[in-house]
């Protein structure tokens, strides 16, 4: 079923549907329980530029994926998780959705 999903959201993606989606996803150190993950979560979805966040404890992946139309800078999110006492890695802009990058993480486990 997971595979399915997966298979789905890139069928999707690839027809061009949501060729207009940024997501800043970042490597994030120190996420080791559902309480970080949450806190994260929390301080990402009070921006008024965030669509859907996603964060993956296992991968220690932090999806932030932009409204349409509104920009939202690696600055700032670096900046918002390093606040809540985490480290950055690699950084970087996608065009997937959260959710995409959810199914495609859950695909590989």
């Amino acid at each position: 079923m997971k595979s399915l999903v997966a298979a789905l959201v890139l069928s999707i993606a690839a027809s061009g549907a949501l060729a207009d989606v940024r997501t800043i996803r970042a490597e994030v150190k120190g996420v080791v329980c559902a309480f970080c993950a949450q806190s994260i979560e929390k301080k990402m979805r009070s921006l008024s530029q965030t669509q859907d966040v996603y964060v993956d404890l296992k991968n220690k992946v932090v999806a932030v994926e932009m409204k349409e139309g509104q920009t939202l800078s690696q600055d700032n999110v670096r900046d918002l998780i390093k606040d809540a006492g985490y480290d950055v890695g690699k950084m970087g802009i996608v065009t997937s959705t959260a959710q995409q990058i959810k199914a495609s993480l859950r695909a590989k486990k």
